[in-house]
């Protein structure tokens, strides 16, 4: 199947890493946004993050069904209804994170860069310590080495110090350290909007325009005025 976009003759895709903490609708409303600005996708998911998966939302993610799979789980609200949004899959590659011979796991792949979300502390730790003990982990490394935009959404609380140097510790080497922490000044009545505020948050950090929530502009209560 041709990625390509007229003009491009390389198709270039954020890499999006899910790890196993709690907020998978998250990394949902990251992947429909990006796929709707025609924006390519790589995705991983690790291991940890297919129990949290099955926990939150009741999908089984499997390699061999992956496709199928991730059109239920993207279709989904935050609030579990099912079918509440349409997706379009043709622009997204999987890689199984047990892979470590996959693309992203060069320097040389070509990417715009890695979008962690959400981020769990084992995988703050990992990725701080260059463990690389799985594909999710090796690519935000490589995404680190060749200075590419990296965005850590991590999600939990309260932080630890170990956690709290760790993140430091990837700032100190240019990643974005994003924590998943939704605002109220854009009106949210409903958590998709509440869920929707953290990912365009993340997607601010990279440039890929959006429309997932209201900007604020200066004016108190306009939030409140919208609804």
């Amino acid at each position: 199947m041709n990625h390509l976009k007229p003009g491009e003759t390389t198709r270039t895709p954020w890499i999006v890493g899910v790890s196993g903490a709690s907020g998978t609708p998250y990394a949902a409303a990251v992947l429909r946004a990006l796929l709707q600005a025609g924006e390519s996708v790589d995705l991983v998911v690790s291991r940890a993050s297919r129990l949290t998966l099955l926990d939150e939302t009741g999908i089984s993610f499997r390699d061999a069904h992956w496709r199928d799979d991730l059109r239920q789980w993207l279709s989904r609200g935050a609030d579990g209804k099912p079918d509440t949004f349409a997706v379009d899959l043709d622009d997204v590659r999987y890689w199984p994170a047990g892979d470590l011979a996959a693309g992203p796991s060069s320097g040389s792949y070509p990417s715009k860069g890695m979008l962690i979300v959400p981020a769990s502390t084992a995988c703050v730790a990992g990725v701080a310590l260059g463990l690389s003990k799985d594909l999710l982990q090796r690519a935000a490394g490589v995404t680190l080495k060749e200075g590419r935009p990296l965005v850590v959404a991590v999600r939990e609380t309260p932080l630890g110090g170990p956690t709290l140097r760790q993140l430091v510790a990837l700032d100190d080497a240019g990643a974005t350290v994003l924590p998943a922490s939704p605002a109220f000044y854009a009106g949210a009545t409903h958590i998709q909007d509440l869920v929707d505020f953290v990912a365009g948050r993340v997607l601010d950090a990279v440039g890929v325009e959006h429309r997932l929530y209201r900007r604020w502009e200066g004016e108190l209560g306009g939030g409140s005025r919208t609804h």
